[in-house]
């Protein structure tokens, strides 16, 4: 019986469901699974890109870690595509591999002003409040009015985190540089700016209900925002949670919140157009009213605001980031692919090489679109066994001893293990599940045991 020795790249969700998918596949031949990861942790976007007060969510990693503990996938965190391990060696021990490095920058919003100090990616603030490893440990949170632009779950989060009594995130697993960069923060009001309308906004009915209702906060919406043409009242009729979400915010309307010193206001049909600056700082943003053109599609109306705000979070998506050798359509943030067939820059397929996940169709779509992409991206590995590399050092060891030749300290699953029970130990002093590490050197050394 022939054996695929297969390299993930990329230990979230869509690394972790492909590596699983391939060994429940129906196949005529053995297979062996090295999963790689830049950080020292598993789970990728569940565990740095979830906010911290989202339990439900984070409960997808009670199924990915079952997945990795079975034994029959190799972990190996805290290893870098490109420099700790480079496409030249995985084809020494590999017969292909599947790129499933996900998208954690932000996309670009073309706008003046954008670039002011005080203006921010939702991804970078993100990554700091889920102590992502490479972020910094501080976060300038000096504004009392705050703009968020983005009419997705991201969106949402990031105004929930901003405005939320800090205290309440004490129950979560942030570590107290989180926290105390959250107390300190001045904020009274956070405004959200979607640039179509209630009908067209890309949250999930859960995700709003629970920014609607933060303890101390009020919520706010505005009459002249509720608008809707042939093409929203479509939606509304044919699309149970379109019908949910505009109800919710039909409720709000007709049942104002009581006034609170912090406030959440939701803006919708404001388009963002310049972000005005003052000595180099934000001082307003600038939007432009939309209206509905009959298809639930909007049209600018040339009437424009100025909101006085000293931040900009922009949350309009996510962007992958290109890979040493490998073709990148920097278009649209993405590998270059045929159904996760990795294509050259001529169009022909690259043997060996696949992607899956974010990387491969952007950032769109739930964990279930995750696994939908993986059974695609897998049945092309199994079927393309003619084109599959022939390692020339194909043993398990041989990974390991040029991992070790190279210096490089990578972190095993039994190694993850004890910085994930330091966590918890951390947490269970002050009775919380867990409280994160951030620090990179420290996780690897308290994963030697040391």
């Amino acid at each position: 019986m022939s054996k695929l020795r297969l390299a993930v790249v990329g230990a979230g969700p869509a690394g972790i469901y492909a590596s699983d998918l391939i060994l429940k596949a129906e196949r005529d031949f053995e297979v062996s699974i090295d999963l790689f990861d830049l950080l020292p942790a598993p789970y990728g976007l569940v565990r740095y890109g979830v906010a911290p007060d989202h339990p439900r969510i984070k409960g997808i990693i009670r199924a990915l870690y079952e997945v990795l503990d079975r034994g029959d996938i190799r972990f190996f965190g805290n290893v870098k595509y490109g420099t700790d391990i480079t496409l030249d060696e995985l084809k020494e021990h590999y017969n292909a591999v599947i790129f499933a490095t996900g998208a954690i920058k932000d996309a670009d919003l073309n706008i003046p002003g954008i670039d002011l100090d005080g203006s921010y990616g939702a991804a970078d603030f993100v990554n700091w409040y889920d102590a992502h490893p490479d972020f910094p440990l501080t976060w300038p949170l000096n504004a009392k009015e705050i703009a968020v632009i983005g009419n997705g779950n991201v969106a949402l989060d990031v105004a929930r985190m901003l405005i939320k009594r800090p205290d309440d995130l004490l129950s979560t697993d942030i570590p107290d540089h989180v926290y105390q960069g959250l107390k300190a923060s001045p904020v009274t009001d956070v405004h959200v700016f979607g640039r179509r309308g209630p009908a067209q906004v890309k949250f999930s009915p859960l995700e709003l209900r629970e920014a609607l209702h933060v303890e101390g906060v009020q919520s706010i919406v505005y009459d002249e925002d509720f608008k809707y043409d042939d093409g929203s009242q479509a939606a509304i009729d044919s699309n149970n949670q379109v019908r949910v979400m505009v109800k919710t915010l039909e409720d709000l309307r007709e049942n104002p919140q009581a006034h609170e010193e912090r406030r959440l206001h939701l803006h919708f049909f404001s388009a963002p157009v310049e972000v005005i600056g003052e000595d180099g700082k934000v001082a307003a943003l600038k939007i432009e009213r939309t209206e509905l053109d009959g298809t639930g599609n909007v049209k600018p109306t040339g009437e424009f605001v100025t909101y006085p705000v000293q931040a900009v979070y922009r949350a309009v998506g996510y962007f992958g980031s290109a890979l040493d050798e490998i073709p990148f359509d920097a278009k649209h943030g993405v590998i270059k692919n045929s159904e996760g067939r990795v294509l050259s820059d001529s169009g022909e397929q690259i043997p060996g090489v696949y992607c899956t996940g974010w990387i491969k169709r952007g950032p769109i779509g739930l964990i279930g679109h995750t696994k939908a992409d993986a059974i695609e991206t897998i049945g092309h590995v199994i079927a393309d066994r003619a084109m599959w590399w022939n390692p020339s050092k194909p043993g398990e060891a041989d990974v390991v001893a040029t991992l070790e030749q190279k210096g490089v300290d990578f972190v095993g699953w039994p190694a993850w293990l004890k910085i994930d029970a330091n966590e918890r130990s951390l947490g269970e002093a002050e009775g919380r599940e867990r409280i994160k590490l951030f620090d990179r050197s420290q996780m690897v050394a308290i994963s030697k045991g040391e």
